[in-house]
This record gives structure tokens, C-alpha cells and sequence, in this order.
């Protein structure tokens, strides 16, 4: 079954120093384009992490974020100057109210400085500057479990991806089967066309001369190789999505010629239900092709 290349992935880790969270996003791209967005990892990890990602990932804008969060006995660092302008407002505008002298009393103070110590930055996390290398094991199994989350995640998108192409190529086959049911009418409008043409030019022509020309005309018109061969490209598209692991970039080649067969087909059409047929193939193949851009 095919897989998306959009995708998420989370997981975390206790290393020595805290909690470790990793989180991995994917979005569609032509080639493994892998984006590390911290500081945290060693140059020797980095280089590690990125082969491991692009062997498991193939292809995509693949976003690593790493988060670590410290143990600290307090429950982090207090900003102090912070924290003594949160308590001068809050004495400005006691005193604005003739009440100052709440702040003066001793439990009064310790309660507001308490609520004080739950607003907003006042209290922060200490953060690690760098991983150690003790930490690798439990750093690359993280990396590990977000990847299997994301492959998961990219499963299920690819399900439904599967789904939606394949019902449209489904969709494209039977519009051409309506183009073949009239095609005996198309050749009978072409034929009166031409015979209608000839009585207001008032010019007699044998008939089998004029059959002789109508056939060379029809040759023209013909769109029998163009079924044939947007059959086939519709057939090899169903072939390659079920049987190839990454078949995304080989859908892509399959997608132009069918787009090349359904273009031919309305440039000879001739026939208002034809063309109108032709506008609705293009229009489910456009769709196709706007979905197997993110099929990987």
C-alpha cells in the first residue's frame, strides 16, 4: 500500500538531565530535504540522525524539532526583576485605592508574592545548552519511535490517497467509454456536415468520390490509437500504484501521457458530447495529478 509524504511523529525520552521530546513533520518534496531545528544535537548525532531519517523517509521536507526539558528541585529559575514589577504594580494600585498598608503586612505580602509566582515568565525552565554523549542510546530510540509514529501516520494518509487516485483513473476509463459509444455518431455529424456544406456550395461530387474523401477526413479524426494508449497509461497507473513500494515519481511520468492522450482525443473530438467528455477527463486527471505529488 502507498504512503503519503506528509506525516507526523512524536515521541520522548528521560535522559540524564531531563525530558526529551522529539517531533518529526513530512511534506511532500522531490528529494530527502531533512531540517534539524535545534541546537541541542552534537555535530557527530546530527550526522547520525540524518542518515537514519533519510533511509527510513525516502523523500519529503522532513522538520525535526528536539525539546529538553530540565529537572530542577525549585521548578526552575524565578525573574526576579520580573517578579518585583508584577508586586510594584499590584502596590501602585492598592495605594491608588487607599489600601497600601495591605502590602506593609507580612502575610498579606507572602500571599501576593505567591500569586505572583504563577504568572506568566515569572518562573522558567531551565534549559540544557547541548545532548551529552550518554544520552545518544536514549536520543536515537526516540528518533526511532517518532519515525515509526510518523510511518504510521503516513500509512493512513496513504490509504486515502490510494483510494481517492485510483476511483478518479476508474472515473477517467469509464468517461472514455462514453467517448467510444459516440463515436458512430460523431462520424454520421461529420458526414452530413461536409454533405451540407457541398449543397450550399451547389457542388456535385460522385459518391464515390465523396466517400473516398470522407474516408482520407476521418483518418484524420481518428482517435483510436489515443483510446488505446490512455487505456494502456490508465492500466500501468493501477499496475505500478499496487505494486511498487514508492511508486510517487513514476506516477508522475504515467500522469503526462495520459494527460497527452486525453488532450489529442479533444483536439480531433469534432463532437460537442465529445469535448464535453474530454473537459471532465481532464478535470479528474488534474485532480490525480494534484494528489500524487504528495504520494511517496
Amino acid at each position: 500500500m502507498i504512503k503519503s509524504m506528509t506525516g507526523y511523529g512524536k515521541a520522548e525520552a528521560e535522559i540524564s538531565c531531563g525530558k526529551l521530546t522529539v517531533e518529526i513533520r513530512t511534506l511532500n518534496g522531490k528529494t530527502a530535504d531533512i531540517n534539524i531545528k535545534s541546537p541541542l544535537l552534537p555535530r557527530e548525532l546530527e550526522l547520525s540522525i540524518r542518515s537514519k531519517l533519510s533511509a527510513a523517509l525516502q523523500r519529503g521536507t522532513i522538520d525535526v524539532y528536539l525539546n529538553l526539558e530540565n529537572r530542577s528541585d525549585g521548578g526552575g529559575a524565578v525573574n526576579g526583576a520580573l517578579l518585583k514589577s508584577y508586586f510594584n504594580e499590584i502596590q501602585k494600585v492598592m495605594d491608588e485605592m487607599g489600601r497600601g498598608g495591605v502590602v506593609d503586612d507580612d502575610r498579606s505580602a507572602a500571599e501576593i508574592v505567591s500569586s505572583v509566582l504563577r504568572f506568566p515568565d515569572v518562573v522558567g525552565t531551565r534549559k540544557q545548552d547541548a545532548i551529552t554523549v550518554e544520552d545518544y542510546p536514549a536520543v536515537e530510540a526516540a528518533v526511532d519511535s517518532a519515525v515509526i509514529a510518523l510511518d504510521a501516520f503516513r500509512s493512513r494518509e496513504g490509504a486515502v490517497l490510494y483510494r481517492d487516485v485510483t476511483s478518479r483513473v476508474k472515473t477517467i476509463l469509464s468517461l472514455y467509454d462514453g467517448v467510444e459509444a459516440l463515436e458512430g455518431e460523431r462520424v454520421e455529424a461529420v458526414k452530413d456536415r461536409l454533405r451540407k456544406n457541398l449543397q450550399e456550395l451547389q457542388v456535385k461530387v460522385s459518391p464515390e468520390r465523396f466517400e473516398q474523401e470522407m474516408i482520407f477526413y476521418l483518418e484524420k479524426l481518428d482517435i483510436n490509437e489515443e483510446k488505446v494508449r490512455l487505456r494502456q497509461h490508465c492500466h500501468y497507473f493501477m499496475e505500478t500504484i499496487d505494486n511498487e513500494v514508492y511508486p510517487g515519481k513514476k506516477l508522475g511520468f504515467i500522469i503526462q501521457e495520459m494527460g497527452r492522450e486525453i488532450n489529442t482525443t479533444g483536439s480531433k473530438a469534432n463532437h460537442a458530447g465529445i469535448q464535453r467528455l474530454v473537459v471532465m477527463m481532464k478535470d479528474e486527471l488534474e485532480k490525480v495529478r494534484e494528489q500524487s505529488l504528495n504520494i511517496l
